[in-house]
């Protein structure tokens, strides 16, 4: 009869702790009680990190807890997403990601080991056109002068981007792609050395994130022929869209910026984070900072998974177009 009693005394307890949460349950449930993490995968001063500075305000005060930024710089964005990828799948390292290190870089290089499936998509946080200009030197003021420049002058120009593989040097191999063009690229370490050229009159058209363009751009420097979004930049509404030429209706490209983390992270964290993304995107102080900066705050409830699968295919035709490899 004891025997029986301590049997279902056993039984019952251990009943109650199956329906106990467990240790990682209960650490979900807490999320967040340390501080998270966010790694910008460039060097401080850049767009994406002024998206990852300004966004990570407002996270801290939607989590409750700081939010620090960590800038990984190296690879064009790989060796920050790689740190990504690679983290606990806990919601306390997170990527403040550009379409570079996200979309593009396993497109271009055999290098970058990690896809797009080691990480778990949160949300769109902003995005921004890119921008074709013109040296002062080459005398051309408009898209159309453009193009009939170097059509009647096929291998004479050649245009720069910061780098091989970026969404700029993309954005160029797209203008030549629908307008039949022959023109070289030339990859530049960074936007700096790039700008000295134009201003000096070393080659004559480059591309560039709108942002970093338009200090030159309003001071005369440069001359703007179009932005590569489909639609003209509420910031910029002076600058024509490419697309709004003809011969290029189909360029539709620009630099975006996303919040995302390592693959498998649980349901409830990743809803917990994507709610404190919404809840930020609409604070006008975050607002304010980046449409200053020429970004566009991103609509809610983008479908992430459609968007970065057609963001994907995008690039691989760009690519596979220009034969770009690293």
């Amino acid at each position: 009869m004891a025997f029986l009693t301590i049997f279902r005394c056993t039984a019952l307890l251990g009943s109650i702790a199956l329906l106990m949460p467990g240790p990682a349950a209960a650490q979900v449930d807490a999320y967040p009680n340390k501080p998270v993490t966010l790694v910008v995968a460039y060097p401080p001063g850049g767009s994406t990190d002024l998206t990852g500075r300004t966004l990570a305000i407002e996270l801290s005060k939607k989590l409750g807890v700081p939010v620090v930024i960590e800038n990984i710089g190296g690879a064009a964005g790989a060796i920050g997403a790689q740190k990504v990828a690679n983290a606990a799948p806990d919601g306390y390292t997170l990527l403040v990601g550009a379409n570079n290190e996200v979309a593009i870089n396993r497109l271009v290089s055999a290098s970058v080991k990690y896809d797009i499936k080691d990480f778990t998509p949160l949300g769109l946080i902003a995005s921004q056109p890119l921008v074709l200009v013109a040296s002062q030197k080459s005398g051309v003021k408009n898209v159309g002068q453009f193009l009939s420049l170097v059509k009647q002058n096929p291998g004479k120009f050649s245009y720069g981007s910061s780098g091989v593989g970026s969404s700029l040097h993309l954005a160029g191999e797209m203008v030549k792609d629908q307008a039949g063009l022959f023109m070289t690229h030339i990859p530049y370490r960074g936007v700096a050395p790039l700008t000295n050229d134009l201003l000096g009159g070393n080659i004559d058209f480059g591309v560039y994130v709108l942002s970093s363009a338009l200090p030159f751009i309003r001071s005369g420097k440069l001359v703007a022929l179009g932005t590569t979004e489909r639609k003209r930049s509420a910031v910029t509404q002076e600058i024509p869209a490419l697309a709004e030429t003809p011969q290029l209706k189909g360029i539709d490209i620009g630099t975006w910026y996303v919040l995302m983390g390592p693959a498998h992270l649980p349901a409830p964290v990743a809803a917990r984070l994507k709610k404190a993304l919404g809840d930020s995107l609409q604070s006008p102080e975050l607002r304010k900072k980046l449409e200053d900066a020429s970004s566009t705050i991103a609509p809610p409830g983008v479908d992430m998974d459609r968007f970065l699968n057609t963001e994907m295919a995008k690039y691989k035709k760009i690519v596979d177009f220009a034969r770009i490899t690293e």
